[in-house]
């Protein structure tokens, strides 16, 4: 079942996205298929927050992003 919310990974720094199908979109990095996931080399996911809608998701992503403190988001 797809999930909807906004992901963290973690390789060499943090990359923050959002999607409509998190094991798609996981599987997508695994391939290469990301410009910047490819750069940050290996990556764990640290952290997955469940949204309603996708919009929901990348306004959340948005937030995150601009806060420039993404540990706090990890943390809680």
């Amino acid at each position: 079942m797809p999930q909807v919310g906004v992901y963290i990974l973690r390789g060499s720094r943090h990359y923050v996205g959002s999607t409509d199908d998190l094991e798609r979109r996981l599987r997508q990095h695994k391939r290469g298929h990301t410009h910047t996931t490819k750069r940050i080399g290996q990556w764990t996911l640290l952290k997955f927050i469940p949204c309603v809608t996708l919009e929901d998701a990348r306004t959340l992503e948005r937030k995150i992003k601009k806060s420039k403190n993404i540990t706090r988001w990890i943390n809680e």
